[in-house]
């Protein structure tokens, strides 16, 4: 097999059907460009539920008689109800927060909401424990086990507050990912559309190698390198993006939130990550799509 006359054949291709091509590149590297947004998202969830999940705790509010009767919690129920809850399974600490202690976290807490402040009273917050958990799924259980514990008025999951959280930002990777599947579907049209033309403008050539002895493979050989050449292209070029986005659009917008620890920050190791695997699917799906093009539609 002469590897220059190959070569030579799949950048002839490449140069007649220039406006295809760069259809097709582009296309290519618009749906692996959503894809990658669509996993960067994943692994910014994940990190973000990671923080969250570390800071998130169940919440065990006490009646009204207990939290203004017994601000020390050093009462019978109270003291009771502190010790089961730190020889609970599970339970890493607790601690126990008075209603004028509640009243001034909410006060910290609502510092640019003055009049919401004025509002509040001392009397309206009840004493409560903050209960963190080794595994903040185990919520079901010590609500089992101590929501209808005496003293207690209800357990709440701080968890489940932060899941709404986390369903906004699956949305978004589900939309991300929704619109990289019919990007994908078009680059792949393009794709089989780029062979077929490809194969009939040289349609000649391709039946006179095939007399003078030439093998199927060897004559569609320059097809398929001219998809795996475009795919790589789009690939690169959706990577370039990503590296694009985050540096200048990403970085700015959310400096605030990552400083902050709100958010799980995207980085350059997060890019680099996701870049092998859009090499591998742009150049597996190119690769694919022409072989089975080349098999259906071209017969030569």
């Amino acid at each position: 097999m002469r590897v220059s006359f190959v070569l030579s054949e799949v950048f002839t291709g490449l140069r007649r059907n220039i406006t295809m091509t760069i259809a097709m590149i582009i296309t290519t590297a618009i749906s692996l460009g959503l894809l990658g947004a669509g996993l960067l998202v994943v692994q910014m969830t994940n990190k973000t539920e990671q923080i969250y999940f570390d800071r998130v705790e169940v919440a065990v509010f006490l009646t009204n008689d207990i939290s203004t009767s017994d601000a020390e919690c050093s009462g019978p129920i109270c003291a009771t109800l502190r010790e089961d809850l730190q020889n609970f399974p599970g339970v890493q600490s607790v601690e126990y927060e008075s209603r004028t202690a509640a009243y001034e976290r909410f006060k910290k807490v609502f510092a640019q909401q003055p009049e919401l402040v004025q509002l509040a009273r001392p009397e309206a917050l009840p004493a409560s424990f903050r209960v963190k958990l080794s595994d903040p799924k185990r919520f079901a259980v010590i609500n089992e086990t101590f929501g209808t514990q005496p003293g207690v008025d209800r357990v709440v999951d701080q968890a489940q507050l932060v899941e709404r959280l986390f369903s906004v930002l699956g949305g978004v990777r589900n939309a991300a990912f929704a619109i990289a599947v019919v990007q994908a579907l078009a680059a792949l049209l393009l794709i089989s559309n780029m062979i077929q033309i490809a194969a009939f403008t040289r349609r000649t050539e391709v039946s006179i190698m095939r007399l003078v002895g030439a093998t199927r493979w060897y004559t569609q050989l320059p097809f398929l390198l001219e998809a795996v050449v475009a795919g790589l292209i789009g690939s690169a070029l959706a990577v370039i993006g990503l590296f694009t986005a985050k540096s200048v659009f990403l970085d700015g917008v959310l400096e605030d939130l990552y400083s902050s620890n709100i958010i799980g920050q995207i980085t350059t190791s997060d890019v680099l990550y996701v870049a092998p695997l859009l090499g591998i699917v742009g150049i597996g799906l190119s690769s694919l799509t022409a072989y089975i093009t080349l098999r259906l539609y071209v017969r030569q």
